[in-house]
């Protein structure tokens, strides 16, 4: 999953940047509202992690102009303002969640996860396609109810396909949900990935539309 994080202050961007990348997150930075209103205009992202009291274009702006061009990533405000009028001005303006600093790690990524259910119309936490279960509150996966040890890149690359069950995603889509600005990309990184997801799932779970990409599930109807 790709996070945009815009956090102007750098003790905390490092720390939520590093913790999420450790929990297998590609993260991008950012450290002022302009950077964050160009690299939205250019890039996709699962969702934006966006600080209010930041230089140059505030962050309520940032969201505003974000809603005004009917881009619907979800964002969540974690900032340090706690104060009525602000958690009702970053709502209105088109936030999924508000988060106050500070705050516990654990509950940024349930907020995270309860985010992307939401965007994505699941009101379970858990994944199901096929004999394959993914559980996004544990990061745990099962086959047949049989737990299955994944790497955090693994797990990442298999979520990105059971998020959209039957849509094919390409190559470049699945290592943007790995790597963020400045990592090096391994060029058969995901070739790699699903190789090793097959010997552990099965090796008719994971499909390949040689050329496109990669799908879980039945494919879409047109592909």
């Amino acid at each position: 999953m790709r996070i945009l994080l815009v956090e102007d202050d750098t003790m905390i961007g490092d720390s939520v940047r590093s913790a999420l990348k450790h929990e297998g997150f590609a993260v991008d930075w950012v450290r002022d509202g302009r950077a964050a209103q160009a690299t939205l205009a250019t890039e996709r992202f699962d969702l934006v992690l966006l600080d209010l009291g930041l230089p140059q274009v505030s962050g309520l702006d940032v969201l505003r102009v974000l809603r005004t061009q009917k881009d619907a990533t979800p964002v969540i405000i974690v900032t340090a303002r706690d104060d009525l009028a602000s958690r009702v001005a970053g709502l209105d303006a088109g936030a999924d969640d508000y988060l106050v600093k500070p705050f516990e790690f654990e509950e940024l990524t349930a907020r995270m996860r309860a985010v992307i259910r939401r965007h994505v119309g699941r009101a379970e936490p858990a994944i199901e396609v096929g004999p394959v279960t993914l559980d996004p509150t544990t990061r745990t996966v099962t086959v047949d109810g049989e737990p299955v040890i994944l790497s955090a890149r693994e797990y990442a690359v298999l979520e990105a396909m059971m998020l959209r069950p039957g849509a094919i995603l390409s190559r470049a889509q699945l290592e943007d949900r790995l790597y963020g600005w400045g990592e090096e990309i391994e060029s058969n990184a995901i070739s790699v990935y699903v190789h090793q997801l097959r010997r552990k799932l099965g090796d008719d779970f994971i499909h390949t539309v040689r050329g496109v990409g990669y799908y879980v599930g039945k494919p879409r109807a047109g592909r």
